[in-house]
């Protein structure tokens, strides 16, 4: 728990400085980032292996960095996030799936479904929020959160 603690406090004062210093925008498309690019950002993906460090911030932020505008970063990221969370799915599914009875087959599909249409709206309004604001909220966010944490961990 300090680890993640520390992770969040370090990677939300990384997030308000990177903010501040990322480049003009080069790239304006997600949708049509050069091949380099793209993987580019990809590898940005490695940093959410750190506890604590978000898969999506470590891509948008790596974006931005890189010279993509922060709505087409965005944009990319929930690209990304499609083939990772599959690969996952399938491969908890091929080591639980003999479990699972029909029942819970069943809740699966519908919590499948709920969480594709409760997606799709939440990500316009990402989308709108990190184009008007940036991470800047998210970054005061996790140094509030580290601090928290920090905080219930020394009274416990």
């Amino acid at each position: 728990m300090p680890v993640i603690a520390a992770s969040w406090i370090f990677g939300g004062i990384l997030i308000l400085i990177f903010e501040r210093i990322a480049p003009t925008p080069r790239f304006l498309d997600g949708d049509r980032l050069p091949l380099l690019k793209a993987f580019q950002i990809g590898c940005c993906q490695c940093f959410a292996l750190i506890p604590g460090v978000s898969r999506s911030g470590a891509t948008i932020l790596g974006g931005e960095l890189l010279g993509v505008d922060r709505r087409a970063a965005t944009i990319f990221t929930f690209y990304l996030a499609v083939p990772t969370m599959l690969g996952a799915t399938v491969y908890e599914l091929y080591k639980k799936g003999a479990a699972l009875s029909g029942a819970a087959t069943l809740d699966i599909a519908i919590g499948f479904v709920v969480a594709f249409v409760v997606a799709f709206f939440v990500i316009n309004e990402f989308l709108a929020i990190v184009t008007r604001y940036g991470l800047k909220p998210f970054g005061w966010y996790r140094v509030a959160a580290g601090l928290a944490l920090i905080a219930f961990l020394a009274l416990r």
